[in-house]
């Protein structure tokens, strides 16, 4: 039975892999992956402001000692409190890629690529595999129009694009009027993977303070619907690879990845609920559902319930959301 699969042109024995994550900070952790047969491995992410604040002791153009912007910058966590800095992390990344056989992917999080140029570039000759933008911003600006973000988004992968020879993965927010076009204007600047989709940890409100608290929650099944749907709208019409991440915590939710075109599941909520093993186990029920089947390859699964292959593509689009409400009264 033929699990294999490509993904930004790295070919890998089956789909499953860990996405970026305080899974990968310490290489023994890693090593465990490796053993338990993790596919290939996302790297915590370096974050733009740690960048900055190494480089020029700003972030976002401002100086934390100063009075005026002290409030502002009091919610980023010091440097201190981050995992390792930009050097500690190309070293780190060395480290991985000479102690494991598995692809490494070097994960940088950010707004903008002005920065990234250079740092992006460090990690390659470190010898990054290749290189995932987890582009995350909300923008509370009223007057920024969508295409201003898209534009940049867009002119992020195509300057990274011109310095580095490694394939470039984007991990993007569902949160667009025109989702499928931003896909589009994506395969056109350069982007070699679409990993879909970014998980906004939304600030809950303490009542006792009245003050907006962080709250992190580790991801369900139930967060899986709106990939699926989007993964296979896409797949077949753009060219990158497409990853899923978010909502995969079953066997059974990454054979629908699958079914409905991914061509990687990236998984953190349940290996840090199960552990490392559990990437076996996520092997495991694959192939005994493709033996049930009687399918001999992935290729036979990938994009088998995408929008290309349906009969009826309104069960991806309006019609299904009629439906959706109507059977609740039938």
């Amino acid at each position: 039975m033929d699990t294999t699969t490509s993904y930004l042109g790295l070919r890998l024995p089956h789909p499953f892999m860990v996405g970026a994550s305080p899974l990968t900070w310490h290489l023994d952790t890693i090593k465990r992956l490796e053993d338990a047969g993790c596919a290939a491995i996302v790297l915590h992410s370096l974050f733009e402001e740690q960048i900055t604040m190494s480089a020029r002791g700003r972030i976002r153009h401002m100086d934390p000692l100063e009075p005026q912007f002290a409030e502002r910058l009091a919610p980023f966590p010091a440097s201190h409190e981050y995992p390792q800095g930009p050097d500690e992390y190309a070293l780190h990344l060395s480290r991985v890629k000479q102690a494991v056989k598995i692809p490494v992917i070097g994960s940088l999080n950010g707004t903008s690529a002005e920065w990234w140029l250079k740092f992006s570039s460090i990690l390659e000759q470190a010898g990054a595999d290749a290189l995932e933008l987890n582009l995350y911003e909300v923008v509370t600006d009223l007057s920024v129009p969508s295409v201003a973000i898209e534009d940049q988004l867009c002119h992020s992968v195509m300057d990274l694009k011109r310095v580095l020879k490694i394939p470039i993965a984007v991990k993007v927010s569902p949160f667009f009027a025109a989702f499928g076009n931003v896909a589009r204007q994506l395969d056109a600047a350069g982007a070699d993977g679409l990993v879909l989709f970014n998980r906004f940890y939304q600030p809950d409100i303490d009542i006792k303070t009245m003050t907006a608290s962080a709250h992190v929650e580790l991801s369900t099944s139930a967060e899986l619907l709106l990939r699926l749907r989007w993964l296979a709208i896409l797949y077949g019409r753009v060219r990158p690879s497409l990853a899923v991440t978010g909502g995969v915590a079953t066997p059974t939710d990454g054979i629908k990845a699958l079914l409905a075109g991914a061509d990687v599941v990236q998984m953190v909520s349940a290996v840090l609920r199960h552990g490392p093993s559990y990437l076996s186990a996520m092997r495991d029920g694959l192939e005994h559902w493709m033996a049930w089947q009687k399918l001999a390859s992935l290729s036979e699964v990938r994009g088998r319930s995408s929008l290309a292959q349906t009969a009826d593509p309104s069960a991806f689009e309006r019609a299904n959301y009629i439906r959706a409400l109507q059977s609740w009264y039938t």
